[in-house]
């Protein structure tokens, strides 16, 4: 059942219910920004030292953040990631609009792809390769909550 589409996971119920649909889009994408942006110290794979990559993440549904060149953080200072931000744009997104989840903070493509000889840890990688998990996951959910 991993490797159904979107499509095919909500087919069953798209008819009956159509905001079903997105229901499970929107939790899935939610899904996968959780997975993103799980601390290493919490069991995921982000590095974290001061939140700043973290913090950087960007969501839009015109096109996909930019890493800044100059985007780093002050010395001594922490910060921490507001979710509610991208809750906003996924709600206000329409299904025909594409969202794009993307780390502005200038060392964000070395941490997920590796730099100097360093591996990379995968963050966004590895979370949207499970894309399908919680596709199939949240359609089982609606699919109960609406008795489908």
């Amino acid at each position: 059942m991993a490797t159904l589409s979107f499509a095919a996971a909500v087919a069953s119920f798209a008819e009956k219910v159509p905001e079903a649909i997105e229901a499970v889009r929107n939790q899935s994408a939610a899904d996968v920004v959780k997975e993103m942006q799980k601390l290493d110290i919490e069991g995921g794979r982000m590095p974290h030292k001061t939140g700043f990559l973290q913090e950087s993440l960007m969501a839009s549904t015109a096109t996909m953040p930019s890493i800044k060149a100059a985007s780093r953080p002050v010395e001594g200072r922490t910060y921490k990631f507001d979710f509610g931000i991208i809750e906003a744009v996924i709600a206000g997104a329409s299904l025909e609009d594409d969202l794009y989840f993307g780390y502005t903070a200038a060392y964000a493509g070395h941490q997920e792809y590796g730099a100097q000889g360093r591996p990379g840890v995968g963050f966004v990688r590895l979370a949207a390769q499970n894309w399908p998990v919680h596709v199939n996951r949240n359609a089982e959910t609606v699919r109960k909550a609406f008795g489908l």
